[in-house]
């Protein structure tokens, strides 16, 4: 490989990009018409305008993908995560055309890209599975019948996609119906696919996904677990490594498990296999999700623990080499907490939220990281998701970790658009998540934490106004220095903007 096409946007296209870079190799950017000045195009060598402003104008068209790519002579394309990341017909489309695919094979997308398949595929291979059926929506008795099968309370799923769309929790036959039929439509709406089943609720099971990575030589190796139990709506929020309450014991059973879900699935390159858990100690018991077939958002808390760069691991395999390390070479050291950065609205049910980063400070420091995608001056559209950043703290132990976490948050400053960083903040000062005792519907389970965050954030509070009146005055919106500097293909800009644009951000 020599020149790779990010399909991709945000702090995820910025973190590919960077590790291109260590590796010497070319990045080409792509970017719709509101991201034409966002910081993954400044940090490219060459960018190649997509138009357009939705998702579905661009950044999800595999036929423009695939154009830009041969526009720009990349010989390689990234999905990152999100997009097209899990769609096969790009690793299809990038084969037809010669390309290298940085990421699994097409076939191994397609299976584990339906719950319902990957079900089938991974009880055959005796890896237990949360109890569940596939139902046909239009035979409500069978629908019905199923339900009561596996026992309320029960989940209504979409086989395709994630992230908690096409999902609805039923307590009990009288909602089964109406959830059935919401759930479809959502899944259709936001995948295409309104295919539905059920699957057994488990009450107060902490979700946990262990890291894989597969090269083309039969090497499969585990990372060992995150947490990932605090999530809003099926939306992870916050995740750590290593959990809580996971033993040596059971990282080596779930592991072992996890590898054989993608020695099943014939995967290779990165990916997760996410579970649920119940119990802890010696009677904890874990059952299989889903695997999720390309890099994740919380990968960050895994190379901390591991010291191990999933990124570079990726290009690695793509690249045909083998894993640079056998399982009994990783080890795990200290304790890493990942926090998400939204643009949104806590107490008005977490809206996302739209607007120009009027002042926007990241916090720095020993053992925090922040990967971001934005910067100060920046528009943040409402067209795609509201991730602004993600916050790693890493120390010794998870106390230590906790309060870095804590402190880095007090320190992340912006304005402009609402956040939730003052909302993280109350979650990780509440006694169950310092002692390590939630499940995965613990934040909804306490919505209060989002009241009392608005009220300490409210923008009439004194001073607050006066404070975003002197940032408005001191933005400039002209970035025709800026814009200059962004390279066309066959070119090189060769400048990161985190550091050669701090007159312009200032």
């Amino acid at each position: 490989m020599r020149r790779v096409l990010i399909a991709n946007r945000g702090e995820i296209a910025v973190r590919i990009a960077r590790a291109c870079h260590e590796r010497g190799l070319e990045v080409v950017a792509v970017c719709s018409d509101i991201d034409a000045e966002a910081p993954h195009v400044f940090v490219a060598d060459a960018v190649v305008p997509l138009g357009g402003r939705t998702p579905a104008e661009g950044y999800l068209d595999v036929g423009r993908i695939l154009e830009a790519a041969h526009t720009a002579g990349a010989d390689a394309i990234h999905p990152g995560y999100g997009f097209l990341a899990e769609d096969p017909a790009l690793p299809e489309a990038c084969a037809a055309a010669g390309l290298t695919f940085i990421g699994p094979p097409a076939e191994a997308v397609r299976v584990m890209g339906s719950k319902i398949g990957a079900r089938a595929l991974i009880e055959a291979a005796g890896v237990p599975c949360v109890p569940g059926a596939a139902i046909d929506p239009r035979d409500r008795s069978g629908v019905s019948a199923a339900a009561e099968r596996l026992g309320y309370p029960l989940l209504v799923k979409a086989s395709a996609g994630g992230g908690g769309k096409g999902m609805r929790r039923v307590d009990g036959p009288r909602a089964l119906h109406e959830a059935v039929d919401a759930a479809q439509r959502e899944a259709a709406a936001a995948f295409g696919d309104g295919t539905l089943f059920l699957e057994r609720l488990l009450l107060d099971a902490r979700h946990v996904e262990i890291q894989v990575a597969a090269d083309a030589h039969g090497a499969c190796i585990h990372l060992g677990e995150r947490e990932c139990s605090l999530q809003r709506r099926h939306q992870k929020v916050v995740e750590e490594a290593p959990s809580p309450v996971v033993t040596p014991a059971l990282r080596g059973a779930m592991g072992a498990t996890a590898v054989a879900a993608a020695r099943a699935a014939g995967y290779r390159n990165v990916g997760t296999v996410e579970f649920l858990v119940t119990g802890t100690g010696p009677s904890a018991e874990y059952y299989f999700l889903e695997m999720n077939t390309r890099l994740q958002v919380e990968h960050p808390v895994t190379e901390a623990v591991t010291g191990l760069d999933l990124v570079q691991l990726q290009l690695d395999i793509a690249e045909g080499l083998p894993l640079p390390v056998r399982q009994d070479d990783v080890a795990w050291r200290g304790h890493a907490i990942e926090c998400r950065v939204y643009a949104e609205a806590p107490a008005d049910g977490f809206l996302p939220q739209a607007g120009r980063l009027l002042v926007y400070r990241e916090p720095s420091g020993p053992g925090v990281r922040v990967d971001s995608g934005v910067w100060e001056g920046q528009d943040v559209p409402p067209y795609y998701d509201p991730l602004l950043a993600k916050v790693i703290a890493t120390a010794a132990t998870r106390p230590q970790a906790l309060a870095r976490m804590r402190q880095a948050l007090r320190s992340f400053v912006v304005l402009g658009v609402s956040t939730n960083v003052d909302y993280l903040q109350r979650v990780l000062s509440h006694p169950d998540v310092e002692r390590g005792m939630t499940h995965t519907a613990w934040l909804d389970a306490h919505p209060e934490l989002a009241h009392e965050a608005a009220a300490a954030d409210d923008p009439k509070a004194p001073g607050a106004i006066e404070a975003l009146a002197e940032a408005a005055r001191r933005h400039h919106p002209t970035r025709g220095a800026a814009a200059g500097a962004v390279a066309t293909p066959g070119t090189t800009a060769g400048a990161d903007p985190f550091e050669s644009l701090g007159a312009w951000r200032g």
